[in-house]
């Protein structure tokens, strides 16, 4: 029986790219959208045209009842999990302290924290033994602390403690748990920063291989904790951003 997969986000951007990656790697993969339907369909077309499987659901996130609209979509197209990807986010903008408002500090903390939890919370029953979850964090919970990305970081930092914690909770069912934490990345979310050469150059000078990261960089090394090879690797936030913390 082949392996399937569920990703948050998947329609744009780095969940749009774990997805291609999964499905070149053999797995079914459900492509989880909240408003970018057209996206999602896109991307299901191209793992098609491809020879691979993918079906689309969309469920907002963030809401009583959203994790359980997520998969009561899902149970339409699988009888089962074998690797989840928590990468939906949102980042809520580049926003001084002082001027961060209650609603934007919910809303960020609603899809990065608490999303992830009840997703994966009520996935338990449909996720088997032995599977795989991956949680998209970002380089800035360990060290690049940017004051105007504080809520965001904040959202994140909590991921990283349940990948910590959730890893010791399922150990014994041989449940791997995981999170990568990318830096800029080449997606929808840095389309302003990268719209210069200034921009640009700035970004890639971070890293020291000296170019700006693309989703499928990010996407590698999620197929990675995804697959056999990871399997004695658990519980670990592992530095996707191309050494920028160096």
């Amino acid at each position: 029986m082949g392996r399937t997969a569920l990703v948050t986000g998947a329609g744009r951007g780095i969940g749009r790219a774990i997805a291609l990656r999964l499905a070149r790697d053999g797995v079914r993969v459900g492509v989880h959208y909240g408003s970018s339907a057209d996206a999602a369909k896109q991307t299901v077309e191209e793992i098609t045209a491809a020879g691979g499987e993918a079906f689309a659901i969309q469920a907002r996130l963030g809401a009583p009842g959203d994790a359980d609209a997520l998969w009561t979509a899902f149970d339409e197209h699988a009888d089962g999990l074998d690797i989840l990807v928590n990468n939906a986010g949102v980042l809520g903008g580049r926003i001084p302290f002082a001027d961060v408002t209650e609603a934007t500090y919910d809303e960020v903390f609603a899809v990065n924290t608490k999303a992830p939890f009840f997703v994966t919370q009520q996935g338990l029953s449909r996720l088997r033994d032995g599977g795989r979850i991956v949680n998209v964090s970002t380089r800035i919970t360990h060290g690049a602390h940017t004051p105007e990305l504080m809520a965001y970081a904040m959202s994140k930092a909590a991921i990283d403690t349940f990948t910590a914690t959730l890893a010791k909770e399922l150990g014994p069912r041989g449940i791997t748990v995981n999170a990568v934490g990318p830096g800029a990345t080449d997606t929808d979310m840095n389309t302003t920063r990268l719209a210069t050469e200034e921009g640009r150059a700035a970004i890639a000078a971070q890293s020291p291989l000296r170019r700006v990261a693309q989703p499928a960089d990010i996407a590698d090394v999620v197929a990675f904790l995804a697959s056999d090879d990871a399997r004695w690797v658990t519980g670990q936030w592992l530095d996707a951003s191309g050494g920028s913390m160096l």
